[in-house]
């Protein structure tokens, strides 16, 4: 029988009432896994409703005992690391070996947020003013929702859910409906772990359910990731209805390959950063500007280390797997014509993929376009997929000029042998998070999660000690006790 998905409020199971809603499909094998109906408005009430509740004596508990769930909830999320890895797979589409990294992440996340009765520490100045001390002291707010994407339903709701319990707040998830059944099997080890009734919930459901969220006045803030259009509306709707608000976008991240760079690292980690998770992550390095003098070297290092690259279902020992559904593989190839349209050189062509085995799969293999000019859909545009854009400059300021043109500021990286030239691209690259002889600029769970321009609307954001201000506001007290 095929599986139904179901939410998990106040502690306990309890199915939807919306209604309408869709299959649950394995992109590599086209088998329908589960069946989701969406929430209607009295199941985010209720949600809502529970999480409004537990937080009346959940924000008062020790902080010490608030974070015991979550050390409970890491062994078992580590325990049970490998059969969540599978499910995410066949679910998503990713390799196996991409959602164990992705599920460790998340782990990290947990790991950083056991240590919220450090972070939430505030200040304290005895005789601020004569007779006069003063406190500053963090407080939880109420009710959080997230609202998480597709392409890491592991990781991503874990940015979130460990730091808004930790901090004395209460949680509602509202994950993808596109790959739900990992955190349906997270939230039965989150209830193992135990949590009181309502500090931890979760809502399936699609736009209506978002947009009844995100202005529910039993809502505190709002915490989303995934397309900069959504992540625009997100932020302007949640932000007039009088929410906290952190809407991570999307992106079209660069690499720079300098003339000085060891070519074969470049491209090795170049090309992993394009076609890790088929290209549907938003640290995807997929726009490359190489040095003039080594670009037809680095074109054929890249081409010859993609023609290697094996493509199929993720549970195989593969290096790179489906594509979400088969709507977005056509998103993507349209991205490919378009290029070929435009003149764009067509280095590699990965349209071409067969998987013995699993013919009805959504499978791309890595696509490699030269002389992309920089008006090129291609260039400016998020395509999510396995496809990279390589364009030659002349010198390093051309490049820094072209990266920040973009309209997106998510991440960008640098190859290169010359301290002053990752100095400068330091200062100057306008993106959140920077690395210099590395292919993804991912943050580690102690650092926040970077992000400007068209791929972040807020101030605050994902991960570490940002996650603990935008779940707390500070409480200043002012205590005048006048000297004997």
């Amino acid at each position: 029988m095929t599986r139904q998905i179901r939410n998990y409020v106040g502690g306990e199971w309890v199915d939807t009432t919306g209604g309408d809603g869709e299959p649950i499909v394995n992109p590599a094998t086209s088998d329908t896994l589960a069946e989701l109906t969406y929430s209607s408005d009295a199941d985010v009430d209720r949600a809502v409703a529970a999480g409004t509740e537990a937080f009346e004596s959940w924000q008062n508990r020790a902080v010490e005992e608030r974070i015991q769930p979550l050390f409970r909830f890491k062994r078992l999320l580590e325990n049970h690391q490998e059969e969540l890895a599978e499910i995410l797979v066949t679910e998503h589409g990713k390799t196996k070996q991409e959602a164990m990294g992705e599920l460790r992440r998340g782990i990290e996340n947990v790991e950083v947020a056991c240590g919220v009765p450090s972070m939430m520490q505030g200040g304290h100045l005895p005789n601020a003013a004569p007779d006069i001390d003063e406190t500053a002291v963090r407080k939880p707010l109420g009710t959080f929702v997230a609202i998480t994407p597709f392409n890491f339903p592991g990781m991503i709701p874990l940015w979130f859910l460990p730091y808004a319990v930790a901090t004395g707040n209460t949680f509602i998830l509202k994950p993808s409906e596109r790959d739900p059944l990992v955190i349906q099997r997270m939230f039965e080890l989150l209830d193992e772990a135990g949590f009181p009734d309502g500090v931890v919930n979760l809502v399936n459901g699609s736009v209506d359910t978002v947009n009844n969220l995100i202005t529910h006045k039993g809502v505190a803030g709002v915490s989303f990731v995934g397309s900069t259009p959504v992540a625009k509306h997100i932020y302007e709707t949640a932000a007039a209805a009088g929410k906290r608000v952190q809407a991570q976008g999307g992106a079209k991240n660069h690499v720079i390959v300098s003339d000085s760079a060891d070519i074969e690292f470049a491209a090795e980690k170049t090309l992993s950063s394009a076609c890790a998770c088929a290209g549907e992550r938003c640290l995807a390095n997929d726009v490359v500007l190489v040095h003039e003098s080594v670009y037809e070297e680095f074109a054929e290092e890249l081409t010859t280390q993609a023609d290697e690259m094996t493509v199929g279902y993720g549970l195989d020992d593969v290096d790179m797997g489906a594509l979400i559904t088969p709507e977005h593989e056509s998103s993507v190839r349209e991205f490919i014509d378009s290029a070929i349209d435009d003149g764009a050189t067509l280095l590699r062509d990965g349209r071409d993929v067969s998987v013995d085995g699993y013919p009805n799969g959504n499978f791309l293999g890595p696509t490699v376009f030269g002389d992309v000019e920089e008006e090129f859909a291609i260039s400016r545009e998020e395509v999510f997929g396995p496809v990279i854009a390589l364009a030659s400059y002349e010198t390093f300021e051309n490049a820094i000029a072209r990266l920040n043109r973009s309209e997106f500021g998510n991440a960008a990286s640098l190859f290169t042998e010359r301290g002053a030239e990752a100095r400068t691209f330091r200062q100057d690259a306008e993106a959140g998070n920077l690395a210099v002889n590395a292919g993804t600029a991912a943050p580690m769970a102690f650092f926040h999660f970077g992000g400007r321009k068209a791929s972040f609307f807020g101030d605050l954001h994902a991960q570490a000690d940002d996650m603990i201000r935008f779940y707390t506001d500070e409480t200043i007290y002012i205590e005048r006790w006048p000297s004997a």
